[in-house]
């Protein structure tokens, strides 16, 4: 039966120092690899070992619409292949198109190994200051600035009410204006925590209440960055 291993990559570039060494044993038992961007794969690889033989694998790119490449995958598992599944960034999985490919594994029997790596996800809210008991990940705010900011108003009340943090992202270019945003439309006190670049040498997390952000706020445009609020105390 066919091994999965999931392959955290890094968050920055030149921060090769953050993925354990176990991790590139592990791909070495694999003969195929799914990437979520096969190139930056292949130079994360060879970043890690330069002497790593990247055309001893097979490759193929996991695509927002997955229906060949589960076909693909299903077959490579058929025929006893161990398996890395590799992402654009941190986790494989989390916030992530690989997701549908470690569901079908699972649906198969495959036994899967979730190596250790770089979440900016967590690492954002574990530098947060906020509760690390409740917190939700939704993902992508609307795009639209009426049901964006309906949106923003809905998971304050819901940390209030249930003292937990909310995590969110959005595209790099628009980070200013949702910064604005979440400055007008939060209340005061609600605590926001912007966190850039995680794990790079220019990385920044801070955390202060929406009253304190107008004087502090950052220019984030085109960086990449996590959001968290909480309004509870």
């Amino acid at each position: 039966m066919s091994s999965i291993y999931l392959i955290p990559c890094t968050l920055a570039e030149n921060t090769n120092e953050v993925i354990p060494l176990y991790v590139l044993d592990a791909i070495k038992k694999c003969s195929v690899i799914f990437a979520e961007n096969e190139r930056t794969a292949r130079r994360f690889l060879k970043g890690m070992d330069k002497e790593f033989v990247i055309d001893d694998y097979e490759w193929f790119t996991i695509h927002k619409t997955e229906a060949e490449q589960l076909q693909v995958f299903k077959l490579k598992i058929k025929e006893g292949k161990n398996i890395a599944i590799i992402s654009e960034a941190g986790c494989p999985g989390i916030a992530d198109p690989g997701q549908v490919l470690i569901k079908a594994a699972q649906e198969a029997g495959c036994t899967i190994h979730p190596l250790v790596g770089p979440s900016s996800i967590i690492l954002a809210l574990m530098a947060s200051g906020m509760s690390g008991q409740q917190f939700e990940f939704v993902g992508y705010l609307p795009i639209d600035n009426t049901e964006r900011i309906k949106k923003i108003r809905e998971l304050e009340l819901s940390s209030l009410k249930n003292n937990s943090t909310k995590i969110f992202i959005e595209t790099p270019y628009r980070n200013n204006q949702l910064i604005d945003s979440l400055l007008k439309t939060c209340a005061g006190k609600t605590r926001l925590c912007i966190a850039v670049n995680l794990t790079a040498v220019n990385e920044s997390i801070k955390t202060h209440p929406i009253s304190a952000w107008p004087s502090k706020r950052p220019d984030i445009h085109k960086q990449p960055a996590i959001f968290l609020i909480y309004a509870g105390e």
